[in-house]
């Protein structure tokens, strides 16, 4: 089954329980996969592509959770977190740290970094390995102490 299917299929059975939350989250969700479809039109949408609006989706919850947090709105932040747990029982389990350095340094070692003005190359080889596996802020932060290092 792939992931717009399940999401789907959760979406029911969250209908059938109750669940106003869980519906209300994965709705957004769908509408969010449906407005993907028709930027990628006539091309299909694919695996990736519902990977990349889920990591969207995450990235706003993150994101509002902090402004949130700032904001003195804990109640907020509390819901944004409920729906951040809801979207990320759909991506892949996440690389730890360990993991995303040896990413990193095979990399480096592709595209022959030297420097910090290496940065985007590095990156561009990270993200395509690591896509939907890894939060790219962090792989950002990564690449940015690694290529500091060198210099």
């Amino acid at each position: 089954m792939n992931l717009e299917n399940k999401i789907l299929q959760d979406l029911k059975e969250a209908m059938k329980s109750g669940d106003r939350f869980k519906v209300e989250t994965l709705r957004g969700l769908i509408a969010q996969i449906k407005d993907e479809k028709i930027k990628l039109r006539p091309k299909e949408i694919e695996e990736k592509d519902v990977l990349t609006v889920l990591n969207r989706a995450v990235k706003r919850r993150k994101e509002a959770i902090e402004l949130y947090k700032q904001g003195d709105r804990p109640e907020l932040a509390e819901k944004e977190q409920k729906e951040l747990e809801i979207i990320q029982q759909y991506l892949p389990e996440q690389l730890s740290r360990d993991e995303i350095l040896k990413f990193i340094e095979q990399a480096i070692a592709e595209v022959q970094a030297a420097s910090i003005k290496d940065m985007g190359k590095v990156m561009g080889a990270v993200m395509k390995k690591v896509q939907g596996k890894a939060d790219g802020k962090e792989v950002q932060q990564l690449v940015r102490e690694r290529l500091m290092q060198m210099s």
